[in-house]
């Protein structure tokens, strides 16, 4: 099922951020029952050249393939939807004519500007006609700047934009709140982002690091939320099964006792 149908029928969508540079990690996260992976292009380790296994690897997952581009830049989105991604996280969109610069990346002509190229069609023999691309390409836009908040009620009504994602981090920077995604000024703000898609019809999704967040927010009208990161989960699970190791009894034969 598509992210647009998911969110059509009123279901909420979880994710894990693809930080790793390593098309084995991507399968995994992508095996793991997440809705949809999000290669990070803006701070991942993974970069243009080597998201391409990344993707090709997501590709053999039942999960939503998705990529973060570093910029609002055509060429970085139309990259991105010409390896096969089904959407695109666009960061620090300030505006409504911003928002139609990321939209008209998205869409091929009459109703944008996206060039007719799209190469993991030739490696899976067929791609989707330019309408049919149109509608499956997911234009998901980040307001995380102060700009982008005061100006959300136009960015949510771009034609095209078919979700908003907060960012919390670098939106409460940009408030004056400092890094404190807790702050009640930032959840307000935040509040004013899902008011604002609702408004306009569109999905609304936001950045949350800890599995209680994401289910809070899930319950206040989220309908995308990226919970997760695989750098971190492989830390944590490492340093849990260190921890585990080191409490095991083992006597001076080198043996775990009982064994």
């Amino acid at each position: 099922m598509s992210l647009k149908q998911a969110w059509a029928d009123g279901r909420v969508t979880f994710g894990v951020w693809s930080a790793l540079d390593d098309p084995v990690a991507a399968e995994i996260v992508g095996r793991a029952g997440f809705d949809l992976v999000c290669v990070d292009l803006q701070h991942g380790f993974a970069d243009p050249g080597s998201a391409t296994a990344i993707l090709a690897a997501l590709h053999r997952t039942p999960a939503a393939s998705v990529v973060r581009v570093a910029w609002n830049a055509p060429e970085q989105i139309m990259r991105a939807l010409d390896l096969g991604a089904e959407g695109v996280i666009v960061p620090m969109v300030d505006d409504a004519e911003q928002a139609r610069r990321a939209v008209a990346a998205c869409r091929y002509a009459p109703a944008g500007r996206r060039s007719w190229g799209p190469l993991w069609g030739d490696a899976r023999r067929g791609a989707p006609e330019p309408d049919e691309g149109d509608r499956l390409a997911t234009c998901i836009l980040m307001i995380e700047t102060a700009d982008g908040l005061a100006n959300v009620e136009e960015i949510v009504r771009v034609p095209g934009v078919d979700a908003v994602y907060v960012g919390p981090n670098d939106l409460a920077l940009s408030l004056g709140l400092g890094r404190r995604p807790e702050a009640p000024e930032l959840e307000e703000a935040v509040l004013r982002v899902v008011d604002a898609a609702r408004g306009a019809g569109v999905a609304v999704g936001i950045d949350r690091a800890d599995p209680a967040g994401a289910r809070r927010w899930a319950e206040r009208g989220m309908d995308l939320v990226i919970a997760a990161r695989d750098s971190v989960l492989l830390r944590e699970a490492a340093d849990r099964a260190a921890r585990e190791l080191r409490r095991t009894d083992v006597p001076s034969d080198g043996h775990p006792s009982g064994a």
